[in-house]
């Protein structure tokens, strides 16, 4: 599989679920803005919903770093409708819910399962220009947790406004972070 980190999302075109409304969502979309594509295999499931509704208490600290959030499933923008209809944690979702029946942008991204038609949970970040800055892919039995994605994001935009610097492991805004140098290889 060809590495992801530094392409541009492909383009796509999707129906999705947003704010009680069906739309069109598409890679032109993303520009211009830090995105998270999230990836989960379906609705009216069990660990997913946990995930987006973990996802959905941190939307709004999300949007406050300029980060705009899209879920992905193979599920059809009618069937995000409905899950949200029936579900009180998926009600508290403000993000757009994308729409990938065929798989195409699942496929793009490297995430579908075509035995089973759905997709594995993964997690893609995008920056302003659309590359992707992070890639994340989990078997489809391990949860992933919002408040991560938010200090990675953090620390992915921390890197993109300093050049020659790159944050180490656990780091956090306001911690110290690293200037790769000759002086500093063996002392850490």
């Amino acid at each position: 599989m060809k590495p992801l980190i530094n392409t541009v999302v492909p383009e796509f075109k999707v129906q999705a679920f947003h704010e009680g409304q069906f739309k069109t969502v598409t890679d032109a979309d993303l520009k211009g803005k830090w995105s998270v594509l999230f990836f989960y295999p379906a609705d009216f499931t069990f660990v997913c919903p946990t995930e987006l509704g973990d996802l959905a208490d941190k939307y709004v600290q999300l949007r406050e770093m300029g980060v705009e959030v899209y879920s992905v499933s193979t599920d059809t923008h009618f069937v995000h409708k409905a899950w949200h209809d029936a579900s009180e944690t998926i009600k508290t979702i403000r993000f757009p819910m994308l729409a990938d029946p065929t798989g195409q942008l699942s496929r793009a991204l490297g995430v579908y399962i075509d035995e089973q038609g759905v997709a594995y949970r993964g997690t893609f970040v995008a920056d302003r220009d659309g590359r992707i800055r992070l890639a994340e892919i989990h078997d489809n039995s391990i949860g992933r947790n919002a408040q991560e994605l938010v200090r990675k994001i953090q620390a992915a935009q921390f890197v993109d406004t300093h050049p020659g610097e790159v944050c180490p492991a656990k780091w956090a805004p306001g911690q110290a972070t690293l200037k790769p140098a000759l002086e500093l290889v063996g002392k850490i």
